[in-house]
């Protein structure tokens, strides 16, 4: 009873009271007084466990008022790519939980994530693609990069041009990201607009199995700098080359539906942007340091 009263800056009699009340109230005995120091009876456990939860639902719900005040959602769900998650979404994600009371993330391929974002499954989504064919998008330019190709061995870092290209797709067999993707897909456009036709081996779902796969000696493959850092544990038994004299990559974006939760977009913007710059870049500068300049912020 002396040490509950100086915790609450009270007194010995004013707690002692305060227990005799709440025993009277609930026509409960609360502390065990035969044993030096009390014992909490039963019901007295059952009352503090419950009591702790009362308390944190009270603390929640002032946060949720606060959150809501400021234009943030307490509960939100946020679909990431895959690409994105596995190497800032750790970055992101501490980011964001410093701004939200409830935090839900789900990753998988883009496509996916942009049925969820518009059947209001998510929040907001960070994507590949910038949906921008959907009515009421908004999105924003999280980052871009180029395109590089990867192979067990037998390609030059200084970079390959359309024939070396071709030459690789002639000798080796091609490892393909999933075609339901977004990523997928853009690399089959790409094979087709400088007239490549790769004989296909294998069609893999993630960033990290296409590079283990490569590393393997499967075949080779046409992938980014992030899906080549997600699968970095592979790295040493990789060789990559940037495209020369092709134009071809990606953009990574924050996506949203117009006109809800502007703050959270502009947040969720900016953790993505921070992310990239913490977590993206000097992953790939301990990487693949050559690398690092065919990422660019926006």
């Amino acid at each position: 009873m002396s040490a509950a009263a100086r915790r609450l800056g009270s007194t010995q009699s004013a707690v002692s009271q305060g227990i005799r009340q709440l025993e009277e109230y609930l026509g409960l005995v609360l502390f065990d007084r035969t044993h030096r120091p009390m014992h909490l009876t039963p019901a007295a456990l059952a009352l503090l466990n419950r009591g702790r939860l009362l308390l944190a639902d009270s603390d929640q719900i002032r946060s949720e008022v606060l959150a809501a005040s400021r234009d943030i959602a307490p509960e939100v769900t946020i679909g990431l790519v895959d690409s994105f998650a596995g190497t800032c979404g750790a970055a992101f994600t501490e980011s964001m939980l410093k701004r939200l009371v409830r935090l839900a993330v789900r990753t998988g391929l883009t496509p996916f994530h942009g049925e969820k974002l518009f059947t209001r499954e998510f929040d907001l989504v960070v994507a590949s693609d910038a949906f921008e064919g959907m009515e009421r998008q908004q999105h924003h330019r999280v980052y871009t990069e180029r395109f590089l190709v990867i192979a067990p061995s037998g390609i030059q870092g200084d970079g390959m041009n359309r024939a070396a290209l071709q030459a690789l797709a002639r000798s080796t067999p091609m490892i393909r990201f999933n075609s339901k993707s977004h990523l997928g897909a853009q690399i089959e456009t790409l094979l087709r607009r400088v007239g490549i036709q790769a004989a296909s081996r294998l069609e893999v779902d993630t960033a990290d199995m296409l590079v283990a796969m490569v590393a393997a000696g499967l075949g080779w493959a046409i992938t980014t700098p992030s899906c080549l850092l997600q699968g970095g544990s592979h790295s040493a038994r990789i060789e990559y080359a940037r495209l020369v004299d092709i134009d071809a990559g990606r953009s990574i974006f924050v996506v949203g539906r117009a006109g809800e939760h502007e703050l959270l977009f502009d947040t969720a913007f900016q953790c993505a942007q921070d992310a990239v710059r913490s977590a993206l870049i000097p992953g790939l500068q301990a990487l693949c340091p050559d690398a690092v300049d065919l990422v660019s912020l926006g």
